[in-house]
């Protein structure tokens, strides 16, 4: 699916929805695609004196960016990182869209500017609630991701987590290796808790280098969530998957919050979970990754 032209009867639908919630006339004059999603489209739209970020999908993917939006509150109700405020939602026809505030994050950043975001980051974890999950289901990119309420981290991890992506990953046909060494972990997984009990604290849940921008005050921004309330281990572990944050990132976190000691193990089995969703999403390539971390936490746990 391709982001229509500015003339298609979608931006008509979406401008009208724009205008009803901003309280605010919004006549489309633009059309901008943007390039990089992989599990959307997306464009910049504008009428010469405004403009917003719009992301795409198909119809039945309305629930996805309804999550989205709450998500992004409640990332912004912490006070500590900024996100693009969600501005509307909905479907026309074949398609979902979500309308979001176009910061116009920028990849240029110094490394005072990584340091904030990791201060910003560890000041978000503080906000804390009594279990773990969240009051809804998400997903984590298009695949769904469940959070219901445990009190128990390890078995909300162990069946809403990585079993669960050990369960998709069989019917999508991947068992033999992948399925024994992980219902092996599965069933050792305390191992890595005998000392230490997360709080449920907020996280943004998908934080890959992809998700972070600086705008152009160097003030760091956060998009595309997964959210919900864990262990903050498993974001901090996160960003170091796929490329890594810089050093300065993560002198600032642990000015504000350190990190236990026992993270530099249980970050292997944190990040596992994003490589079996990969897995899960993107075919076979992450197999033999997936299957090396996980003998490699089994390792760690003799």
């Amino acid at each position: 699916m391709s982001v229509p032209a500015p003339n298609d009867s979608l931006w008509r639908c979406v401008g009208a929805a724009i205008a009803d919630r901003t309280r605010h006339p919004f006549t489309l004059t633009h059309v901008r695609p943007v390039p990089g999603g992989c599990i959307n489209n997306t464009a910049v739209i504008g009428d010469g004196d405004v403009s917003y970020f719009v992301k795409l999908n198909s119809a039945q993917c309305v629930d996805m960016f309804e999550a989205e939006a709450e998500g992004l509150q409640e990332l912004s109700g912490a006070g500590a990182l900024r996100v693009p405020s969600p501005v509307c939602f909905g479907t026309v026809h074949q398609h979902a869209w979500l309308v979001l505030e176009n910061l116009g994050a920028v990849t240029s950043h110094t490394s005072a500017d990584w340091h904030l975001a990791g201060r910003g980051l560890a000041m978000m974890h503080r906000q804390r609630q009594e279990a773990y999950g969240w009051h809804r289901n998400n997903t984590i990119g298009s695949t769904p991701q469940k959070n219901d309420y445990c009190v128990d981290w390890v078995e909300f991890l162990r069946k809403q987590r990585i079993g669960y992506q050990l369960d998709l990953a069989a019917r999508n046909g991947y068992d033999g290796r992948l399925q024994m060494l992980g219902r092996s972990l599965l069933e050792r997984l305390p191992g890595l808790f005998t000392n230490y009990v997360p709080d449920a604290s907020l996280l943004h849940g998908d934080l890959w280098s992809g998700n972070i921008g600086f705008v152009e005050s160097g003030q760091p921004v956060v998009f595309d969530p997964a959210v919900y309330y864990g262990d903050r281990e498993t974001d901090v572990a996160m960003t170091e998957l796929f490329g890594g944050f810089a050093q300065d990132f993560y002198r600032g976190y642990e000015e504000i919050w350190p990190l236990d000691h026992g993270y530099r193990f249980r970050k292997h089995v944190y990040n596992l979970y994003h490589l079996l969703n990969h897995l899960n999403l993107f075919g076979p390539g992450y197999l033999s990754q997936c299957e090396s971390l996980i003998a490699h936490a089994l390792a760690q746990l003799d």
